[in-house]
């Protein structure tokens, strides 16, 4: 018999418990997305071209909390597909615009309905209520712990001896 989560101390601790939910959620995307070559989060970028053709790879960094190698692998990989375009921006040469190509669009509506099912099927324990109430608590720690969300956050710091090992003469 497989003990639970909820029978467990330890299982109650919300770092495991988030730790646990992660694991289901990239096991359910990845179940939906297995007839394509999407990567964990590639479909998350097209949801965001989708939805605001032409914005540039650091606001995408920025609204999907990742670092811009990150972002830059995840689009070089998109665009090899053909599923997005990049493109200079006309009023900073600097910036690239992302907008999917006809193939992102088709791939992308295709894929919407499985996502949606997956994230329905993540929640199916919980009644419609006790899901918007899920929702709205995941939101609000979220929004309460801002400072640890984006590139570098959950590294951990270098120690002063790790630090001391790096300078000293290697011989």
């Amino acid at each position: 018999m497989t003990a639970r989560a909820s029978d467990r101390i330890v299982g109650r601790a919300p770092i495991a418990l988030a730790r646990r939910f992660y694991q289901i959620t990239l096991s359910v995307v990845a179940e939906a997305h297995a007839d394509t070559d999407l990567r964990a989060l590639e479909f998350g970028v097209l949801i965001h071209l989708h939805e605001a053709p032409g914005i540039d790879q650091n606001t995408l960094a920025d609204r999907m909390a990742l670092d811009r190698t990150s972002i830059s692998a995840m689009v070089y990989h998109l665009e090899q597909q053909g599923l997005i375009e990049r493109a200079v921006n006309g009023m900073d040469r600097r910036a690239r615009e992302l907008r999917l190509t006809a193939a992102g669009k088709r791939l992308h509506d295709r894929q919407l309905p499985k996502a949606l099912a997956a994230q329905e099927r993540i929640l199916e324990g919980l009644t419609a209520t006790e899901r918007r109430t899920f929702i709205d608590l995941l939101v609000r720690v979220i929004d309460a712990n801002q400072s640890y969300v984006g590139p570098g956050a959950g590294r951990r710091k270098r120690t002063e001896r790790a630090r001391a090992r790096q300078t000293q003469p290697r011989g």
